[in-house]
């Protein structure tokens, strides 16, 4: 079974889910049972998106999808740097 993938959007309404729940009286796990996720999953998603709004919350996976990105391209940058310079030794 493969896992699932949830959006930002997905995961703030989840969670507003289980406050829903816990609030009428249950517990963390039953509210984990309901929707359908783990109860770890739940602490690392309110870890991660608590007191975020829906726009805040895209915005924040585009600029950590966009900071892979950047790293990557310094990595491979520093890359050719580094076997240009050992190149440059070689020839002289």
């Amino acid at each position: 079974m493969g896992r699932q993938r949830f959006t930002p959007e997905q995961i703030i309404a989840k969670l507003r889910e289980v406050d829903v729940i816990v609030g009428r009286g249950g517990t963390a796990a039953e509210a984990c049972r309901q929707i359908g996720i783990a109860e770890q999953t739940l602490y690392r998603w309110r870890k991660e998106y608590v007191g975020l709004k829906v726009d805040q919350a895209r915005r924040m996976k585009d600029l950590e999808r966009e900071n892979a990105r950047l790293k990557k391209l310094v990595a491979d940058l520093a890359l050719d740097k580094a076997i240009l310079q050992e190149a440059s030794k070689l020839t002289f």
